[in-house]
């Protein structure tokens, strides 16, 4: 069992708060030093009061789906042998009402595409298996109710 731990910093500085007129820009601070500037997404909280140049809450829980399922994938990979030379994803999450009716991210897509080294290379049922394996190993989705879903690209 492990604790992970991320602070939040806002302050008003001034600005009107009772009336909703307020920014909600803020910081995500990390153990290791790393800050990070986070707002609600537009399509949430109307500019000026979001910011569209931070991170929102929803594009880092998609991003944390796939951060975690290429670290996983990299573990097995290397694990199994093969030389992974670069990964690329553009993951997304669908924002929909859920079986509550509630807005919810309710499906992450995941589009790992994965360049090998020269040489032997693992065939497409060897890299499904290996997704596979990831998304079942992987902590952040294994913590969601949302779908997940991984549909590789190959060249």
């Amino acid at each position: 069992m492990s604790i992970h731990e991320a602070g939040i910093f806002w302050a008003r500085e001034g600005a009107a708060f009772l009336d909703q007129r307020y920014s909600r820009r803020h910081e995500w601070r990390f153990d290791g030093g790393a800050c990070v500037s986070a707002s609600p997404s537009p399509h949430v909280v109307p500019l000026p009061w979001s910011d569209p140049g931070a991170i929102d809450p929803e594009e880092a829980l998609v991003a944390s789906v796939a951060s975690c399922h290429m670290l996983w994938f990299l573990s097995i990979a290397a694990r199994r042998g093969w030389l992974v030379d670069r990964y690329t994803d553009a993951a997304d999450g669908l924002m929909a009402l859920n079986e509550r009716g509630r807005q919810a991210i309710t499906l992450v897509t995941l589009r790992p595409e994965v360049q090998f080294a020269p040489g032997r290379q693992p065939s497409r049922s060897e890299i499904d298996a290996m997704h596979h394996e990831a998304h079942e190993a992987c902590f952040i989705a294994n913590s969601l109710k949302s779908d997940i879903r991984c549909e590789p690209v190959y060249a």
